[in-house]
């Protein structure tokens, strides 16, 4: 891989313009979904908001080299159909040239860094629609903390309903990844009790003048039936730190089985396995669909 960063990093030096050339010239995908009607995307946009955690070990999606290495592989397994991640791993994968025929979702805001005072304050200081847009992109995505108790929660539900309005009004899928949070002990902790994500639903699906292309990301919770009742948008199910992979893929199958559920999102579980086998764990993955 050595010699491949040295390669990216030239052309960043000596030919940035190539990042934009490669965006043009690739091919898009035709649908979000692979040949079972399903989507699987690969999530890599956790290091921007400084979440470098995976397996135990707390930098490991921090190498770069490796990050990059571990989604090529998985971007290439039958089934996968996309990869959401930040312009930084995106105009690398654009000039390593493994996105075509790829949905492509940029990650929008991450201004909310993991740990800090101010995370429920995420602002979008990302992707753009019409950087999206113009990149021959698929949509954007945005993490919504709905914190009841802190006052940079109205505003952070306004600037996610702006992003959806720019989306939706470009015909651009706007995922939300919503999630009832609390301040507990100086950390932001999510709710997952079913009640908790059912509030997030109904509240994250209202906001916008359209929900025409707005999609849920969603943590898979404990009455995922219940919950998904709450709305007709399309979801996919978010994969999250798994500690025990086969209690993980069993609770994803059943709730891939309930109506509104189009696919998966998942990014550390499957980039950075228990076994660390990477194919092995997104084949498994893609075989729940």
């Amino acid at each position: 891989m050595t010699d491949v960063l040295r390669r990216i990093v030239a052309r960043r030096v000596h030919d940035p313009e190539a990042i934009t050339e490669a965006a043009a010239n690739r091919a898009r995908a035709k649908s979000p979904f692979n040949d079972k009607g399903r989507t699987m995307i690969i999530a890599a946009d956790h290091p921007a908001r400084g979440a470098n955690a995976a397996g135990g070990n707390p930098t490991a999606m921090a190498d770069r080299g490796e990050l990059l290495e571990r989604l090529c592989l998985a971007l290439e397994r039958p089934g996968v159909t996309g990869v959401l991640a930040t312009a930084d791993v995106i105009d690398d994968l654009l000039l390593l040239g493994v996105l075509d025929d790829k949905t492509v979702l940029g990650s929008m805001n991450r201004t909310g860094l993991a740990g800090s005072s101010f995370e429920v304050d995420d602002r979008f200081a990302c992707y753009d629609a019409e950087t999206i847009e113009k990149m021959r992109f698929d949509g954007g995505k945005t993490l919504t903390r709905i914190c009841l108790d802190d006052p940079a929660t109205p505003g952070a539900l306004e600037n996610t309903a702006k992003a959806v309005n720019e989306l939706a009004g470009r015909k651009l899928i706007a995922m939300i990844e919503p999630f009832l949070s609390a301040w507990i002990g100086g950390r932001l902790e999510n709710d997952l009790s079913p009640d908790a994500v059912i509030k997030s639903i109904t509240i994250a699906a209202g906001l916008g003048r359209s929900s025409a292309y707005t999609w849920l990301k969603l943590p898979v919770v404990d009455e995922m039936e219940r919950v998904l009742a709450s709305s007709t948008l399309p979801a996919v199910l978010l994969g999250g730190e798994v500690k025990d992979p086969e209690v993980a893929f069993t609770a994803w199958q059943r709730a891939l089985a309930l109506p509104t559920v189009q696919g998966l999102v998942v990014g550390r579980s499957l980039l950075y396995p228990h076994d660390g086998d990477v194919a092995k764990a997104v084949d498994t993955a893609v075989g729940l669909l």
